[in-house]
C-alpha cells in the first residue's frame, strides 16, 4: 500500500498549477483518497453581509467544480490505477468546506450490550438517527477530543513502518 507521503506528493505534482492556493490536503485510507484544496477567497468589500459572502463562496465552489470536472476525473482515474483507490475531491474557501462525491462505507463490528446501550442513548436523545449515525458521531467525538493522542499514534505507526522496511527482505 502506498504511503501517505507518496500519495500526497503524487497529487501535488499532478494537479494543475493554479487550481489551489498551495498544495492540497490529501487524506487516504484503504478504500479512498480525499483531495481537498483551498481556493482563493472572494472579495466583496467591507460592507458585504455574511449571507452575501456565503453565496459568493458557494458560487466560486460551483464554478470550480464545473470548470475542473473533466480534468479532475482524469487525475482521479490515473490515481485509481496508481493506488487502487477511489478519489474524492473537495474544496475549502474561507470557513466553507465542501466535499464533492465521496464514499460512506459501512463498517462491520460486533458490539456488546454496554456499547449498544451507548449508541441507543444517543438515538433516544435525538443526537443520532440510528446506530450507524451514532457510531459515526462517536468517531467524530474521539477525533475532536483526542487529536493529539491520535497524532502520536499515527506517528508511532509510521515509525513501525520505517523500522519494518529496514528489516531483511523476504
Amino acid at each position: 500500500m502506498a504511503a501517505r507521503d507518496e500519495i500526497s506528493g503524487w497529487f501535488a505534482g499532478r494537479i494543475p498549477g493554479g487550481w489551489f492556493k498551495g498544495a492540497p490536503e490529501v487524506r487516504a485510507d484503504r478504500e479512498e483518497i480525499w483531495v481537498v484544496g483551498t481556493l482563493p477567497d472572494v472579495e466583496l468589500g467591507k460592507d458585504a453581509s455574511k449571507e452575501g459572502l456565503e453565496a459568493a463562496r458557494a458560487g466560486r465552489i460551483k464554478q470550480f467544480r464545473e470548470d475542473t470536472r473533466e480534468a479532475r476525473m482524469k487525475v482521479a482515474d490515473e490515481a485509481h490505477r496508481q493506488f487502487g483507490r477511489s478519489v474524492a475531491w473537495g474544496v475549502r474557501i474561507g470557513e466553507t468546506e465542501q466535499m464533492f462525491t465521496h464514499m460512506a462505507l459501512p463498517v462491520m463490528t460486533r458490539l456488546r450490550l454496554p456499547e449498544r446501550e451507548i449508541l441507543d442513548t444517543l438515538i433516544d436523545s435525538g443526537v443520532a438517527r440510528n446506530r450507524a449515525h451514532a457510531l459515526a458521531w462517536c468517531v467524530r467525538l474521539v477525533e475532536k477530543n483526542e487529536k493529539e493522542w491520535l497524532s502520536e499514534l499515527r506517528e508511532a505507526i509510521a515509525k513501525v513502518g520505517q523500522v519494518r522496511n529496514q528489516g531483511p527482505l523476504n
